[in-house]
């Protein structure tokens, strides 16, 4: 679902020059106040929709990040240096992350970003960042023409954007985890795809059916949404006659949790399965009847089952944040972490004071990092992508979603 001229970094010698963005919450200033004694203010942006439909996706990022840089300054990681975040609410539009990444290259002390949720939004971005050698890390996209171009398809893989990184892994990987799953597991053999023909969903769908085929399958049937109307009943209709044994969807949640309740509604009870972008509590919530049984797949391992989480869980909790975690809260802590360690190995490298070309050398030991993190270990291929191809399937039970299976995936 889920990034010039050069710019000088300055001391911020006075309190408060540097604030975070109201967005409504208590913790809002958080990792903002105080003095910094006479230390280099180093901002890390965050770009993620902060309200409308997806913001408890969003919230859970910018807390996250928050979370991160709270943690680096009460461990002086860096010495000499205090971590601020400056969050901008996209609201899952592409013209307006365009304009917050407009606004964070122009903040001359931003040397890396965390965000954003949405693959189109990031398609806004990426250029604006690049003309500015400014560092960006997604912990959720997962449209693989990010990182690897437009050609990426037909086996042509080019990095578009040298500062273009990400903790979650892409489609390619989640699109046919899904496929096998539903075809190996759940033996499915007849699927209807959906999609909801934004960047994700669209290209989400496209490698879930070539995988499903692939290993025997049959797509019944393919139809698109739009992006926030509500009544798909026309698409349910053609559900339920098409005699699909399931239903895949690529798209997010609020659409999604519409489509199932829609699909058994029409008198169709099969299984609705989605990406990352439906595994998300709402997605339960917005289906009127009840969809036990419905399937998601999502990167990484359940984090509340990983040991290397724990104390990521007990310190959100701890903060008090008034939003949960959510699906990427995990991958964005190790976002924010990865900028923390390269702005760490820039420093050092330059006799302990963050360099003039500092977004520039960032960029460039962005590349070289590698940490144990909250979701496992956190490093990056030659094209910025992560390492981490982990993944798990999830099913509503009992009107919760569990996790049935997590797996590494392999070719």
């Amino acid at each position: 679902m889920r990034h010039r001229s050069l710019l000088i970094l300055t001391t911020v010698l006075t309190t408060g020059a540097l604030t975070l963005t109201a967005c409504g919450s208590r913790d809002d200033s958080k990792g903002s106040g105080g003095d910094n004694g006479g230390k280099t203010t180093v901002v890390i942006g965050v770009d993620a929709p902060l309200t409308g439909s997806l913001s408890a996706l969003g919230q859970g990022i910018k807390n996250s990040v928050d979370l991160a840089v709270q943690t680096a300054n009460k461990n002086n990681e860096v010495p000499g240096v205090t971590f601020k975040i400056e969050a901008l609410d996209d609201q899952a539009v592409p013209a307006s992350g365009q304009q917050n990444a407009t606004k964070l290259v122009g903040m001359k002390d931003v040397l890396g970003v965390v965000g954003p949720l949405n693959s189109g939004v990031s398609q806004s971005m990426q250029g604006v960042f690049a003309k500015a050698n400014l560092a960006q890390v997604s912990p959720a996209n997962t449209n693989p023409a990010l990182s690897q171009g437009d050609k990426w398809g037909s086996g042509e893989l080019k990095r578009p954007f040298n500062t273009y990184f990400r903790t979650a892994t892409t489609d390619v990987i989640q699109g046919r985890f899904a496929a096998q799953y539903l075809y190996n597991d759940a033996k499915k053999r007849k699927v209807y795809v959906v999609n909801d023909k934004q960047t994700y969903g669209a290209g989400l769908a496209a490698i879930f059916s070539k995988e499903f085929q692939r290993l025997g399958g049959k797509v019944v049937g393919t139809d698109s949404v739009t992006v926030k109307e509500t009544d798909f009943s026309s698409t349910a209709d053609k559900i339920k006659s098409s005699g699909a044994d399931s239903v895949y969807f690529g798209g997010q949640y609020p659409e999604g949790g519409l489509l199932s309740d829609q699909v058994k509604k029409a008198g169709a009870k099969i299984p609705t399965m989605g990406g990352d972008g439906i595994y998300d509590p709402q997605f339960i919530k917005a289906s009127g009847e009840p969809n036990e049984g419905d399937l998601a797949t999502s990167v990484g391992f359940p984090v509340e089952k990983l040991p290397t989480a724990k104390k990521f869980i007990a310190d959100y909790k701890a903060a008090g944040y008034k939003d949960p975690y959510a699906a990427y809260g995990g991958y964005s802590y190790d976002a924010a972490w990865a900028i923390i360690q390269a702005v760490k190995a820039v420093v050092a490298d330059n006799d302990g004071k963050v360099p003039a070309d500092a977004r520039e050398k960032v960029v460039e030991a962005m590349s070289k990092v590698s940490f144990d993190g909250v979701t496992g270990k956190v490093s990056f291929d030659q094209y910025g992508d992560t390492t981490n191809k982990q993944l798990t399937v999830y099913q509503v039970k009992g009107g919760e979603w569990k996790d049935v299976k997590s797996a590494t995936f392999e070719d």
